[in-house]
């Protein structure tokens, strides 16, 4: 197979919010800049995010960043680094501004500022009453940020491979990342695109889980490429199960709802957050009410005829507020669950939602791995940022609408570290030889392979695989056999047959491709579970009920080679203030 060879300054690979924000610092830095995309950038996963983004403008409520520090610390019940969470909270209210300069459409209030709304761990005075810190466009928070960063960056002539698909890292013999491998979707051409600095931006891998509220695009592409490149994985046994998927579709219903003033039944009408989380109730952090709703469940008091689901109330905010606030969980109501909220109650359940665990970078979206000898080290070359890193920020529990916040402090960042890093570096290294070798041979076998198995069909067995063995609830027993059966799935991923060989849009290739990366995530997932024993933020074990911090305070490092764990110390040093120290957890 032929291959072209392209040269770029920077090759970002994913263009949703996080990929958008540094292309767009790069590329008005006058870099030649490439963003490859599996879908149009305004269809990116980020359109998804609903609710808003987290900023301490305090423009209802009194607010300032030391407190949404200390949320964020608290919310990730202590393992988010506490250097990179004040980098994070401390520029907040800077990049909204920003985003109100670039031309994004938040609501307002009376008196003109940006519109806020509360969120769910949000306080004020160090977790006193509760905070209004969520800057929000309608319940289409996301979706205004994208297309904000898509007009600016088509203004700042980025160069968008839409419908492209990325392969593989090209490292050299010094570790150093060179670029890609990549395809494109329609036609089956593989290009090497040569960079001076590559980006991911890939997002989560959310699609590992049968129940998910994420896209399906959502396949953990630049963590399986990481991965299969020697870079080690890190807490990817924290997954966030969001309160509130529609119950049998996933779809996600937001938190914006509850911070409107909604809350959960169960089937007896009564509000059972109040027993669970007393003082923040419905608005209390997304793991502590998702355990709740699963209790709820388990012992008997879910709605319907299975008594499998929680009903999420919003008729008594009024037809006005719903329409106006929230239009679009309106209609996904109506679409998903063939309710309208105006009239009645949406019926929920606990869906697997966000990945807290990725690539490990520090707070210059720079990526770090000791996968030499010795200490930590920043890779040559290579920067992730958005739901694909592990920065780490929010630890094991995420904070809702600090996720849009994560996608665009880092993604400057990230920007302002490249263009730094590249004016020491003003030439392409040369490539290697075999550098498109790994994927020639991956490609390869996907077309030469005879009697091998469905890709849907392994795909569907790592999914309920992940969804029984490695839920909201976690047991010694059910994990370890968790280990077992997702590594048999891994032997018949290796497999797989795709049974449309021919060259028209490459749908099946595309999810062969997709399946390598989705069980990289899956194993990471399922073998750093099984070694965590004690229950943290979104890791629950039944077993070992209680956090351990005095053994279990460090971060997981997952290598593909082996399957082997590493771990490091989590860094409770903060920047300019003073830290907070780990102490029980309560809403």
């Amino acid at each position: 197979m032929t291959i072209t060879k392209r040269k770029f300054d920077v090759v970002i690979v994913g263009a949703g919010g996080a990929g958008m924000r540094a292309a767009l610092q790069l590329s008005e830095a006058g870099l030649k800049v490439a963003v490859l995309s599996k879908v149009f950038p305004t269809r990116s996963h980020t359109v998804s995010a609903q609710g808003g983004i987290a900023a301490s403008l305090g423009n209802v409520t009194e607010d300032n960043w030391h407190w949404h520090m200390y949320d964020t610390v608290k919310g990730s019940d202590y393992l988010g680094d506490q250097d990179a969470i004040e980098f994070m909270c401390r520029q907040a209210n800077e990049v909204v501004y920003e985003l109100e300069h670039f031309g994004m459409p938040f609501d307002r209030l009376e008196n003109g500022k940006i519109y806020q709304r509360p969120f769910g761990g949000q306080s004020q005075n160090f977790g006193g009453e509760q905070a209004t810190r969520s800057c929000a466009a309608a319940d289409r928070t996301g979706h205004a940020m994208l297309h904000t960063l898509y007009q600016r960056n088509i203004s700042a002539n980025t160069q968008f491979f839409v419908e492209w698909m990325g392969l593989d890292l090209i490292r050299d013999d010094q570790g150093d990342v060179l670029g890609v491998t990549a395809l494109e979707m329609e036609t089956g051409k593989v290009m090497l695109l040569q960079a001076r600095a590559t980006l991911f931006a890939t997002g989560g891998g959310g699609r590992i889980f049968q129940a998910s509220t994420n896209a399906f695009i959502n396949t953990g592409d630049g963590l399986g490429m990481a991965a299969r490149a020697g870079i080690p994985l890190q807490d990817m046994e924290f997954w966030q199960f969001h309160p509130t998927g529609v119950h049998s579709a996933g779809v996600l219903i937001s938190e914006a709802v509850r911070g409107e003033g909604g809350y959960l039944t169960n089937k007896n009408g009564e509000r059972f957050m109040e027993r669970y989380a007393p003082n923040a109730k419905d608005l209390a952090s997304r793991d502590v009410v998702s355990r709740a709703m699963t209790i709820e469940i388990n012992e008997g008091r879910g709605c319907g005829k299975a008594a499998d689901h929680l009903l999420l109330k919003l008729d008594h905010l009024g037809a006005d507020v719903i329409k106006s606030r929230l239009p679009g969980i309106r209609e996904l109501a109506i679409k998903f669950a063939h309710v309208d909220p105006i009239n009645g109650p949406i019926p929920v359940v606990p869906t697997a939602h966000y990945m807290m665990g990725g690539i490990p970078t520090n707070r210059h979206s720079q990526v770090v791995t000791p996968y030499k000898t010795g200490p930590e080290e920043v890779v040559a070359g290579f920067y992730a940022v958005g739901e694909c890193a592990c920065v780490s920020v929010h630890g094991a529990n995420r904070l809702g609408t600090n996720s849009l916040l994560d996608i665009v402090v880092f993604g400057r960042a990230a920007g302002m570290q490249v263009i730094k890093d590249l004016k020491k570096a003003p030439h392409h290294k040369a490539l290697p030889t075999d550098a498109a070798d790994k994927t020639l041979a991956r490609l390869s076998r996907l077309n030469n392979q005879k009697d091998g198995e469905s890709v849907a069909q392994v795909r569907d067995t790592m999914k309920r695989t992940m969804q029984t063995y490695c839920g909201v609830f976690r047991m010694a027993d059910i994990l370890k056999q968790g280990v077992a059966k997702i590594n048999e799935v891994a032997e018949r991923v290796a497999n797989t047959e795709i049974e449309d060989k021919s060259q028209v849009f490459n749908t099946a290739r595309i999810e062969a491709l997709e399946l390598d990366n989705l069980i990289e995530v899956a194993l990471a997932t399922m073998v750093s579970a099984e070694a965590r024993v004690e229950s943290r933020g979104a890791h629950a074990r039944d077993d070992f009920s209680e956090r351990d911090d005095e053994n279990w305070l460090k971060h997981t490092l997952y290598f593909r080679d082996g399957k082997r764990l590493d771990y490091k110390p989590v860094r409770l040093k903060p920047l300019t203030v003073a830290s907070f120290p780990p102490k029980p957890r309560t809403y």
